[in-house]
């Protein structure tokens, strides 16, 4: 169940309203107030519904020490002021950084570029990990993405159609832990149409360290696409709206992936070591069988129609649009077709796409086409050898043990 608490907009729209104000004199005060009280108001619309987060209860306490600093009245008009832009010298156009705030500068002034590498999860959802394995999976519920010594990223899958086990990325909260100079802990938040261009304090860069700047949030499209550099660790994300659902990618070196205290821990987020075994789909089976069969959603006779009904043919035609090359981000949008109707879903798999363009250093790796699910460890087959030619070569192995 999606929670409405819509803490997330009122910070958003008194950062849109205050930017920049902290530089004007005493003659703006009364405007500063008047954005508070809107501010105070928006949360108090929201209270019932946000008793439990985090980020709501930060707000309200953030409010009172506001008006108290500023002298500021809880009666009087709530009516947003015009909209700011930043003046020169504001820390969020800082160019002066500390050299340990920009990740290639400080670690590697000496030595070889970084090495980096993407993870993206989309749709109904597929998983593009670090490693460049590629999987389709359930994970319904909250499931970590990924989690070092840097930063935390949590994603919470709901169901697209009530009963089907279809899943969509609904929530996303990323969190950059406070790093030396440079920045204090930041927490962006994201869900079902709510995709703030600002982290849940308001504030659109790493705080009021002189190294600041090199965590900064851009706005793409409003409410559709949002991109954060931390510059600090390397690290590029980038968060969609597509449809109702969300989608992530990320850039990040190596080095920072595996920056972890216990790497015990490492196994328990999905862009390192991809999603459990028994949360893994195959859909080329599935997908197989409902180019057999003609199917257009999950086997379950219990399972509602989907809002728009594809066959393999339609839905094939339909990917092909976006995604001339069959590789796996084509089946995962034929694959998605057939199991939620949603066109939207298409749109996800390209905007997927397109991310890996912008983001995976190696260009020869952008398409990938091996099978979805690997297989145990110890029962995996030669690189490079086709399914068939192993089966046969063991095949012939057991008829030779039989002679002997």
């Amino acid at each position: 169940v999606i929670s409405p608490c819509k803490i997330l907009k009122c910070n958003s729209e008194f950062w849109t309203a205050t930017s920049g104000s902290h530089h004007l004199g005493t003659e703006e005060a009364p405007e500063f107030c008047t954005a508070l009280r809107a501010y105070a108001h928006c949360t108090r619309r929201t209270a019932r519904t946000c008793r439990g987060d985090l980020a709501y209860h930060s707000a309200v306490h953030g409010i009172d020490d506001l008006m108290v600093q500023h002298n500021c009245s809880k009666d009087g008009p709530t009516s947003q002021p015009r909209l700011r832009t930043l003046p020169p010298g504001d820390s969020q156009e800082r160019s002066d950084s500390p050299e340990i705030c920009h990740y290639e500068k400080s670690f590697h002034k000496h030595s070889a570029a970084p090495n980096y590498t993407h993870c993206g999860l989309f749709g109904d959802p597929h998983l593009r990990t670090f490693t460049d394995t590629f999987q389709t999976c359930k994970v319904q519920g909250a499931w970590p993405l990924i989690d070092n010594n840097y930063l935390n990223v949590q994603v919470t899958n709901t169901p697209v159609l009530p009963g089907s086990t279809a899943t969509a990325t609904s929530k996303l909260t990323i969190i950059f832990k406070s790093f030396q100079e440079c920045v204090d802990q930041k927490v962006y938040q994201a869900e079902m149409d709510e995709l703030p261009a600002a982290f849940a304090d308001g504030s659109k860069n790493g705080g009021d360290k002189h190294g600041a700047n090199s965590l900064k949030i851009t706005e793409k499209v409003s409410g559709q696409h949002i991109e954060i550099q931390a510059k600090y660790i390397g690290t590029t994300i980038v968060v969609r709206q597509v449809g109702r659902y969300l989608t992530f990618a990320v850039r990040m070196p190596e080095e920072v992936v595996n920056a972890v205290e216990d790497r015990d821990s490492q196994g328990l987020y999905l862009c390192l070591r991809g999603c459990p075994l028994n949360q893994q789909i195959d859909f080329q089976t599935i997908r197989s069988t409902q180019a057999t069969e003609g199917r257009t959603r999950r086997k379950g006779p219990s399972l509602p129609a989907p809002p728009e009904a594809f066959t393999y043919e339609t839905a094939t035609a339909k990917c092909r649009e976006k995604l001339p090359v069959e590789d796996l981000y084509f089946q995962s949008c034929v694959f998605d077709l057939l199991t939620t109707g949603d066109v939207n879903f298409m749109l996800a798999a390209y905007y997927a796409f397109e991310d890996v363009k912008m983001l995976h250093s190696n260009k020869d790796k952008l398409h990938l086409y091996e099978r979805t699910r690997d297989l145990a460890p110890g029962n995996m087959a030669p690189l490079g050898t086709s399914p068939a030619l192993w089966v046969a070569l063991l095949c012939l192995s057991q008829c030779w043990l039989c002679l002997l």
